[in-house]
């Protein structure tokens, strides 16, 4: 049997076209306010959420905007993770990104998995 843990992953696949962009930095904040250590892991077109001017083309009524969402989720200590394949697929570098975002491998996710941290995904 694992051990409690007071981590979070969340996974998000979907970007600036999808409502669910907006739900999991919604549910994601929620894990903060729950006192969760929280990691997000983008991949996909999840990568234009964290693309510079990116997250201003999304808002999915009644949520905040993405762009709040996700500035209120770095200001309290939440970790984006950026898929480097995906990252450079669209031809982005680190100073496309907002600041704070790494771009690393899916390893800095299985580590927190392999600690037991919990994982959602969207």
């Amino acid at each position: 049997m694992r051990n409690p843990t007071d981590k979070l992953v969340v996974l998000i696949t979907k970007g600036i076209e999808s409502e669910l962009s907006s739900v999991a930095f919604t549910i994601a904040n929620g894990g903060l306010t729950a006192g969760l250590k929280v990691s997000i892991f983008l991949t996909s077109t999840a990568i234009d959420l964290v693309r510079k001017g990116g997250q201003s083309m999304t808002q999915a009524a009644p949520l905040e905007p993405l762009a709040a969402l996700i500035a209120d989720f770095q200001q309290r200590g939440g970790t984006i993770w950026a898929c480097p394949p995906c990252v450079k697929s669209r031809g982005y570098e680190q100073a496309d990104l907002l600041d704070g975002v790494v771009i690393v491998g899916a390893s800095a996710m299985h580590a927190e998995i392999k600690e037991g941290a919990a994982t959602l995904s969207f």
